[in-house]
């Protein structure tokens, strides 16, 4: 529950009051939720009662309690608490995103993937002997198998052997001679070669775009700076590996809970079944890589917030951060893997 949800929920209870003549007030337009304050408990809390009080024409503390009677019908609540002059104090059940953060990982970097191994239909892939065909049909082939199809990838022609330095297979992998399915690969070729990039920067370059879009090479696909997509990518994944190793230092781990000020990120990371799912189907690793693009840029703002400061100490909404962020590193870590990208700790 977010704290717009939460606001909503409050208010509705008040209307619920009015209506039912325990209290004569007008229902205000927002009520104002945040982390309780010191004396409070629970996850977030509201002054709604004190702000109602005066026109109730009642004590806060009894404008809380009643309040209190018709929240506790809320289920996803584990409590509702009066503190204070008449603060009303949330404990939140393990929310959405929390059985989503202790999913993802659990399952690692196979979250995503097919949970019943290779049971699906058998895809032969082949593509033309170009260095951008071979490094898409051998994305596509990792992502296929991923959402468990059996496939074989087949060059119509030899190819240079000097392509192993971006594809880092056999294009001729395992997989069956008899296919259910026939997929050909030929996106618009590479302008020039991307050998020179190296195997991370050059399978990037190929990839990132749509088959019908001519690739940037040499691009910026080397350059360490927020314009460099792979980089903004990568960077986040290895901010997500320090502030583990920063926790552990400081002597905290993390925890799944309720992360509010992420729901952007909470859905992109949700969303990455699915996503893997289209492009297996679609044969579009592009759309992959504009997913972890997308997931690290929605990463990046909560990052900073992820460490206690100063004399703070390590809380539960810290530890619940520092497990979304970790999520979202094996997010971004499992995706560059089906696209045949390192992930590295450090940068």
């Amino acid at each position: 529950m977010t704290p717009v949800e939460l606001s909503r929920t409050v208010l509705h209870a008040v209307r619920r009051a009015v209506d039912e003549g325990e209290l004569s007030v007008t229902v205000p337009e927002r009520a104002v939720v945040a982390p309780p304050g010191p004396g409070g408990c629970g996850d977030y809390a509201t002054n709604v009662a004190l702000q109602l009080a005066a026109a109730a024409g009642q004590p806060p503390r009894r404008v809380a309690e009643i309040l209190r009677a018709r929240l506790l019908d809320e289920q996803r609540f584990t409590d509702v608490v009066v503190t204070g002059p008449g603060f009303l104090n949330f404990s939140l059940r393990g929310s959405v995103s929390a059985d989503l953060v202790e999913e993802v990982l659990r399952r690692g970097l196979r979250y995503g993937h097919a949970t019943t191994g290779f049971s699906g239909t058998a895809v032969r892939i082949s593509c033309p002997a170009e260095v951008r065909a071979v490094v898409v049909a051998d994305a596509v082939s990792r992502v296929v198998r991923s959402q468990g199809d059996h496939v074989r990838v087949e060059c119509e022609g030899r190819p240079a052997p000097e392509w192993q330095s971006v594809l880092g297979a056999d294009v001729t992998t395992r997989g069956p001679r008899i296919a259910d399915t026939h997929v050909r690969i030929a996106p618009v070729p590479a302008p020039a070669d991307p050998l020179p990039l190296g195997r991370d920067a050059g399978r990037w370059a190929l990839l990132h775009p749509a088959a019908h879009d001519r690739p940037r090479i040499p691009g910026d696909h080397l350059v360490q700076r927020e314009g460099n997509p792979l980089f903004r990518v990568r960077y986040a994944h290895a901010r997500t590996r320090a502030l583990l190793r920063n926790a552990a230092d400081l002597g905290f781990h993390p925890e799944p809970g309720p992360v509010s000020e992420a729901d952007a990120l909470t859905a992109l990371i949700g969303d990455h079944p699915r996503v893997l799912a289209a492009t297996a189907t679609h044969h579009t690793p592009d759309r992959l890589a504009r997913h972890l693009l997308a997931v690290a840029d929605a990463a990046t703002p909560l990052l900073p917030a992820v460490l206690p400061l100063g004399e703070e100490k390590p809380s539960a909404a810290h530890r619940a951060r520092l497990a979304l962020a970790e999520a979202a590193g094996t997010v971004l870590a499992g995706g560059l893997s089906l696209l045949g990208i390192d992930a590295p700790d450090h940068l």
